[in-house]
């Protein structure tokens, strides 16, 4: 009989991985109302942004593939997750946010989630 850590596999193992990242960057990424915090939430079909100052725990922008002016858009789950994160930092300027602490939520910084820190950068946050 063997003692010891028993290491899951398959789905479970990402769903561990990706709990694992997230403990770890939340234990050093917090938003100030000078420096607030972007939290990029990923499904298989939508991707959601915000950006939250976490000493009052107000969401001050937001944006997402459900929105009325993305939604349905043409272009694969990147492209839309370009627009939402050029939106974002519309919407983010819009409320006087310029630089924000981007926090990928345990997600690997690949495809969608790059995507959309790209878009974020180009139109204007910076982090």
């Amino acid at each position: 009989m063997a003692y010891g850590v028993k290491i899951a596999k398959g789905d479970a193992y990402k769903r561990a991985a990706k709990a694992r990242r997230h403990i770890r960057i939340r234990k050093n990424v917090s938003g100030t109302a000078e420096r607030p915090r972007l939290v990029v939430t990923r499904s298989n079909r939508n991707i959601v942004a915000q950006v939250i100052d976490d000493l009052q725990g107000h969401t001050l922008a937001s944006a997402s593939t459900l929105d009325v002016s993305i939604r349905g858009g043409e272009g694969d789950k990147s492209a839309q997750a370009k627009q939402v994160g050029a939106l974002v930092a519309e919407r983010a300027k819009a409320a006087g946010i310029e630089a924000v602490v981007f926090d990928r939520g345990g997600n690997r910084y690949a495809g969608r989630i790059a995507a959309l820190a790209d878009a974020a950068r180009e139109a204007g946050l910076k982090f």
